[in-house]
């Protein structure tokens, strides 16, 4: 059998034939996009894209919006590059400061066979509690095999909930609620094979329930958790949170003050260059409704208020240019509008709480209580049925992974995967502690190629790895950047300007193979349109060589 090479690199190209040593005087160039003035191919191949709504710029590139821009090479000109060897590059450039998830690179991928590949830049907020991963880099294959067994991954500490899982500047990160008196929330890092490294206990309050990535540090928000939402024996520890804290490494933390009279820091997350805290859980005062709203950071010990929409606001979700607050109470999903504005976009049919969102295929689904299901945003007031999963009556964690949405339930605590329409199929129950009325599968995030969820009332982390995939754990800066993911025989590997940042183990490349019918999408794909710019892309039928990679990377 033929050995299979696979290589996706993003990058600028000097013009194919020039005169540059070696490198460029191999051949293989299937598809070159300058991306100048149009999406035409100049490698003379024919693969000329079809443009949806893209811009190009007098800096000779082109200008993606996050909304509805992306450039399309149909399915019957698309080559079946997976019997060969593959490269695909080009520039991206992102802002610093977002009002949007990043989206994805490229994706030929597709959901009825669950085939292809996805690229994308993972930038996900309103897992319930967390901002999960922020400016994390995605390359992933898959098969369409059987989904494979979750992994246990240990329990932190004493936890019985673990309430947020995020991605900071390369590990994985755990908080937890510790109800018995003399326990306090804890934030813990993934040591690898069950192990957990105790980053401390900043607060007195019995759970850290948020937690974000913001201007290179991770913050955490503490919280007043009784169990009584859950049905199991209320916490003996009955100090208050509601103060949110910064990182500063091994186990300190600066307190960056306390957000009015709130018990509880029920979410973090960035838009446009600020952090803002959702402080509406069940741990905030019921008859004070000023404080059950969303506040902003403007630094150490300045919290400016929002304002409240009349409802608790409890996790936050961003997704083109807006800010979203998601409620407990009657169903509500609200933009923010500024000052102490906002609109109402609910109430979601059949809902009384909503507890996560995620962007998938260009829009914004949301998990929901007490009938379990999803809902996607299609406008104001405008809601479409996702389908329920099974016979579930809440949904929480949700995430996209490798081309597929994935969401956690109660009172089961399984974890559904969407198959398309309205159909949803399990992948495992996650959580089979006996005895108990509720089971839960709430917070998730992405890391080392893989998809992470934390349950309740075990209180352990648990792994799934669908295809194959790499991620870059560290959040990618701002403006231009140069990515290679490649897959390279047996094993794929991630280089970030030039310097290998992740691998895989070997798999077995022989089932990879072509997606039936799918397009191949520069600017869009499974997650999100891309939001910022490109250039230069280029697919070649070979792989690129290290050497290759780093000369690529580093022209000058």
């Amino acid at each position: 059998m033929k050995r299979l090479t696979f290589v996706i690199a993003l990058t600028v190209f000097l013009p194919f034939g020039t005169n540059t040593g070696s490198v460029w005087g191999q051949s293989g160039l299937v598809a070159h996009w300058d991306l100048a003035q149009n999406g035409d191919d100049k490698s003379g191949n024919g693969h000329h894209l079809v443009n949806h709504n893209v811009k190009f710029t007098a800096a000779a590139s082109a200008e993606f919006n996050g909304v509805d821009s992306w450039l399309e090479l149909p399915p019957d000109n698309v080559p079946d590059l997976w019997q060969s060897g593959l490269t695909i590059s080009a520039w991206i450039n992102t802002q610093q400061r977002l009002q949007d998830v990043i989206g994805d690179v490229l994706s030929c991928y597709s959901l009825t066979t669950r085939t292809g590949i996805n690229l994308s830049i993972m930038n996900y907020a309103g897992i319930t509690n967390a901002q999960s991963n922020h400016r994390n880099v995605f390359f992933g294959v898959d098969d369409g095999s059987e989904i494979p067994a979750w992994k246990n991954c240990g329990r932190p500490g004493n936890s019985q909930y673990v309430r947020s899982l995020a991605v900071f500047a390369g590990d994985l990160y755990a908080s937890t609620w510790e109800p018995a008196a003399e326990d306090r929330g804890h934030v813990y890092r993934y040591a690898g094979n069950q192990k957990w490294v105790d980053c401390g206990a900043p607060s007195k309050a019995n759970c850290i329930a948020a937690m974000a990535a913001y201007n290179g540090h991770l913050y955490v928000g503490s919280e007043l958790y009784s169990g009584g939402g859950s049905s199991l024996p209320l916490s003996e520890n009955q100090n208050h949170g509601g103060t949110v804290y910064r990182y500063e490494g091994g186990s300190k933390w600066t307190s960056m003050g306390r957000i009015a009279d709130v018990r509880a820091v029920s979410a973090l997350t960035e838009f446009d260059g600020k952090l803002y805290a959702g402080t509406g859980s069940t741990g905030a005062w019921r008859d004070t409704p000023r404080t059950r709203g969303m506040y902003r950071f403007d630094g150490p010990d300045e919290w400016v208020d929002c304002g409240c929409p009349d409802l608790r606001v409890v996790h936050l979700g961003v997704h083109n240019g807006h800010l979203y607050g998601l409620s407990y109470d009657d169903g509500g999903f609200f933009e923010y509008t500024g000052g102490k504005d906002w609109i109402r976009l609910g109430p979601i049919p059949e809902t009384t709480q909503a507890y996560s969102m995620a962007v998938y295929e260009g829009a914004v689904h949301v998990g929901t209580w007490p009938t379990g299901a999803v809902y996607r945003l299609d406008g104001s007031q405008q809601w479409s049925f996702r389908g329920r999963l099974g016979e579930e009556k809440e949904v929480m964690g949700i995430s996209v992974y490798n081309g597929q949405l994935f969401a956690g339930t109660l009172p089961f605590a399984d974890v559904y995967r969407y198959q398309g329409g309205t159909q949803w199929t399990t992948t495992g129950r996650l959580d089979n502690t006996p005895d108990v009325k509720y089971r839960r599968a709430w917070s998730m995030a992405v890391f080392d190629g893989k998809l992470y969820c934390g349950v309740l009332p075990s209180g352990n982390v648990l792994s799934l790895e669908v295809g194959k995939s790499v991620t870059h754990d560290r959040a990618l800066p701002s403006g231009w950047q140069h990515l290679t993911a490649v897959r390279r025989e047996s094993q794929l590997e991630l280089f970030v300007n030039g310097k290998l940042v992740s691998s895989t183990g070997e798999f077995d490349q022989s089932r990879f193979r072509k997606p039936s019918g799918a397009a191949l999408r520069i600017g869009f794909g499974q997650h999100d349109y891309f939001n910022g710019q490109m250039k230069d892309v280029r697919i070649y039928d070979r792989a690129l060589v290290p050497r290759e990679i780093r000369r690529i990377a580093n022209p000058n």
